[in-house]
């Protein structure tokens, strides 16, 4: 399942997506969004993920289109931000991004947050991008299980995937079972919570046996967890030293023991309290 940088998961269309990519977060558009995506694409990595609001993805899309790599074989991810959403505004977000990108198509576009009273109307319009085969899928982001409810109740698709922050320390059990219940796949962002876990006593003990970092611990920590994975860096040594994550493997006990470190603690926004 888990042998290499390319090993994919498959949504409940059939869509194959990648375990492991790249998320361009505080990024910057340019130069710095080029060259970390090439460096992804160049050292294996077929998973780039960004969004409207990051504000990249001209540089995220000049970067593909440098990296020599067959479009086909890199799965790519945008998302509709806030202000954007509704039925209509969120069919000219797609359009925009999709330009931005200099793409004819996306692999996955997401709801960035649950925004009450039109959530609903943005989840209509990607099910008509879908349906109209302008998005190979669709899913959200930062939804809790009562947002997926909701949504469920008059989705004709339901969510493919739902991106949320996830790491040692918020595991999001309930979230995990219901999505895994529901055939949605479950996605990470912060996996490394902004750097927070690096000097974790437990996590470090287990790196020093199998010679990885903190870092590599976690991030093998969510695949095993069956959770996609898309930490970000700028650093061409740090994205080959992420992925570098295929050649060991945690035991039943080491992966009890990481999720014991939960604390049900966020360094993001809370779904439910957000104002932006």
């Amino acid at each position: 399942m888990l042998k290499n940088l390319q090993s994919t998961t498959v949504l409940h269309n059939g869509v194959e997506m990648p375990w492991f990519g790249l998320g361009v977060w505080r990024v910057e558009n340019g130069k710095e969004a080029v060259n970390a995506v090439k460096a992804a694409l160049k050292n294996g990595y077929r998973s780039i993920d960004t969004a409207a609001v990051y504000q990249n993805e001209e540089g995220v899309g000049q970067g593909i289109r440098e990296s020599g790599v067959p479009r086909e074989n890199i799965f790519v991810t945008s998302k509709v931000w806030n202000s954007d959403q509704g039925y209509e505004s969120t069919l000219e977000a797609f359009d925009a991004s999709l330009k931005r990108l200099g793409l004819d198509y996306l692999d996955l576009y997401l709801i960035h947050w649950p925004v009450k009273g039109k959530y609903k109307d943005t989840w209509r319009a990607l099910e008509k991008l879908y349906k109209d085969g302008r998005v190979r899928a669709i899913g959200v982001s930062n939804f809790h299980v009562h947002h997926l409810e909701d949504l469920l109740q008059d989705a004709e698709i339901k969510p493919m995937v739902n991106q949320v922050e996830f790491h040692p320390r918020l595991t999001q059990l309930e979230l995990r079972t219901y999505c895994k219940e529901h055939g949605i796949q479950f996605e990470a962002w912060s996996p490394l919570m902004q750097g927070g876990l690096l000097d974790n006593g437990v996590i470090s003990e287990i790196g020093e046996k199998y010679n990885k970092t903190a870092a590599q611990v976690i991030l093998r920590w969510d695949i095993q967890s069956g959770v996609v994975t898309i930490p970000k860096s700028i650093k061409e040594h740090r994205i080959i030293e992420n992925s570098d994550i295929f050649n060991f493997e945690l035991t039943y006990e080491e992966m009890e023991k990481i999720d014991a470190l939960n604390e049900d603690k966020r360094v993001g926004a809370d779904p439910d309290n957000f104002n932006f």
